[in-house]
């Protein structure tokens, strides 16, 4: 694309209820890798990125993300928090913010992503990758088969073009959806108002050719139970520390 994404959306407001008793008392997003809440990782990426402003939705303990917001406030990106008093679901939440977010192309994060950028950082790829004469989308996906944590026979398969297509029944596949993407807002168009996944926006782009997938090349952490994320440290610090053990 001709210019990378200025803003960005951030999706914070889930239950993290498969992370319980973890985020009983603490939004999902706050839990700490690596000494640093998963919020903060993927802030400080968007801002690496050049993102400037970033929406972020909240729900569960929205108070919490509320304070750490003001919190690192002198720090990029601007973050705007946007309350949702009732569940508004991945693609009913972008929607929501559409006005805020602007007519050019974002960027969408999971608020709980968290990943190792390969040769070329990720957020970077998914812009290089994206042509709005094209595509509505491009997701960022990762190999089914590195990820260290059960996600099922996969998502979806790619074509040599980074073409999509879903899981069909009874069939392994070898990607797994990464929680970040970049979407131009017409990939919303005739959703439904208030809750939806954005699932529903991405088989009608699919369905239309309009989707593309870009291969992570780094490390990625699939970040659902506490174990997932007692593993996830680990690695981090084996990492870190050389030590493979």
């Amino acid at each position: 694309m001709s210019s990378r994404p200025s803003t960005a959306m951030l999706l914070a407001a889930g239950l993290g209820t498969r992370m319980r008793p973890l985020t009983d008392r603490t939004p999902k997003p706050l839990l700490p890798l690596g000494h640093r809440p998963l919020i903060d990782h993927a802030l400080d990426r968007l801002a690496e990125a050049g993102v400037e402003t970033v929406v972020v939705n909240a729900h569960w303990h929205a108070q919490q993300l509320a304070a750490h917001l003001l919190a690192r406030a002198d720090r990029l990106p601007h973050t705007i928090l946007r309350p949702e008093a009732e569940l508004l679901e991945t693609g009913g939440g972008v929607k929501a913010a559409l006005a805020q977010l602007g007519a050019a192309p974002f960027l969408v994060v999971n608020g709980d992503a968290f990943w190792v950028d390969g040769p070329h950082p990720a957020l970077l790829r998914l812009a290089d990758a994206f042509d709005a004469a094209e595509m509505d989308g491009v997701l960022l996906v990762h190999r089914t088969f590195q990820v260290h944590a059960d996600v099922g026979f996969g998502d979806f398969a790619v074509d040599q073009w980074g073409r999509l297509r879903r899981r069909r029944e009874g069939e392994v596949v070898p990607y797994t959806y990464a929680g970040l993407q970049l979407i131009a807002p017409a990939i919303l168009d005739a959703t439904p108002e208030g809750a939806f996944s954005m699932n529903l926006a991405w088989d009608r782009a699919i369905s239309r050719g309009r989707l593309r997938a870009v291969v992570h090349d780094g490390l990625w952490f699939h970040l659902s139970t506490p174990d997932d994320l007692a593993e996830a440290e680990t690695m981090l610090q084996a990492r870190l520390t050389g030590d493979a053990r």
